[in-house]
């Protein structure tokens, strides 16, 4: 039966390759091509010998994701369909990744999960059941595809990735760290882990294990309310990681790995917008040195919950601005696609007459 090679790690694709009759050096050849050059079939190994690569041929096989459809916004970002594998028939294959281009930066919004077991109340993706973790090659071909399409519309190469599409990146944890070794090191895309955000609603013990392993890259935290019954009501997981939780987790993340934590804030009208909710995250932000990122909200299909009105969004981050908090109000880019956040998965229906065939 033939395995995706892909899925063997350096010393396993090493032990392969000698398995296989050949020299050690063949395997960093080997991996420069999947890794590096992205190279879709053996047939494309041009340097590596045909007995080689028949060889090769009969053992392994190279499995990548399908760009199926892509939807471009009027602001310039992209949202793309990805196919990928089912674990059984009539699971979702879809998965959707955005390319953000600003004028500071370009941005890959990637999945980690092929839907989510969260159910967050604001987000689309999380009324899908989860499907499946998405593997590592699955990850880094998001990055690599977005990356291609970054190239060829803004003529620019991507600036930052993050894990900010469907799923839930910590309960993916081997794999969403083995993309990104994969994504910065050499063989692969070389990308600065300073440049990487993973995206969390908040999974204490995997917060921990992040500073036990020492990460190099950001942590942002999805936390949309300082109070635990606000935030319960949104966000089942807080029941059984709350906030007390949550602050002891990420002290210890900032004490092993040094690195500041972003607070991602959803602002909901008439729900987490007043004075006295803006005094609660204040009070929160004094557990870790820390961002702030005040997020408009992308409404849904339900309508239950409804963008903050402006001058109170002003209010709130005037009030944490003056205790010397570091805000900043993020406007959201692709509404009209559904590529905002919490909205993937929201809309992806074939033959919307904004799709187009990638």
């Amino acid at each position: 039966m033939l395995k995706d090679i892909r899925t063997l790690n350096r010393e396993e694709l090493k032990e392969a390759v000698v398995a296989l009759g050949e020299k050690p050096f063949r395997a960093k050849q080997l991996e420069e091509w999947i890794w590096t050059k992205s190279a879709a079939s053996f047939d494309d190994m041009k340097n590596l010998g045909k007995s080689f690569l028949e060889k090769l041929s009969e053992k392994y096989f190279i499995r990548r994701i399908e760009l199926s459809e892509k939807q471009i916004s009027r602001d310039g970002t992209v949202k793309c369909a990805f196919k990928v594998d089912t674990i059984k028939p009539g699971d979702l294959n879809i998965i959707e990744g955005v390319l953000i281009p600003t004028k500071s930066r370009t941005t890959a919004c990637i999945s980690s999960q092929v839907g989510c077991s969260l159910a967050c109340d604001f987000c689309a993706t999380g009324r899908l059941k989860l499907m499946k973790n998405l593997t590592a090659a699955e990850m880094y071909d998001q990055v690599e595809m977005i990356a291609s399409i970054s190239q060829e519309r803004e003529r620019t190469n991507l600036s930052n990735i993050v894990y900010m599409g469907m799923g839930e990146p910590l309960l993916n944890y081997k794999n969403v760290l083995e993309s990104i070794d994969r994504i910065c090191g050499t063989p692969g895309l070389a990308m600065s882990p300073k440049r990487i955000t993973v995206s969390t609603a908040g999974i204490a013990k995997a917060i921990k294990r992040l500073g036990d392993d020492e990460v190099r890259f950001n942590l942002a935290l999805s936390l949309h309310a300082a109070n635990d019954i606000k935030r319960s009501e949104i966000m089942a997981i807080n029941d059984s990681n709350n906030l007390e939780a949550l602050a002891e987790a990420l002290r210890y993340f900032h004490d092993k790995t040094g690195s500041r934590v972003t607070f991602e804030y959803i602002i909901f009208r008439d729900f987490n917008d007043g004075i006295e909710d803006a005094q609660e995250l204040a009070v929160f932000c004094k557990n870790v040195p820390c961002k702030i990122n005040i997020i408009e909200y992308n409404p849904i299909d339900d309508g239950r919950f409804q963008q903050a009105e402006t001058e109170k969004v002003n209010a709130f981050r005037d009030f944490l601005e003056e205790r010397n908090l570091i805000v900043n109000v993020r406007r959201s880019r692709g509404k009209d696609i559904d590529a905002a956040c919490g909205q993937l998965a929201n809309k992806n229906e074939p033959g919307r007459d904004s799709i187009k065939k990638a």
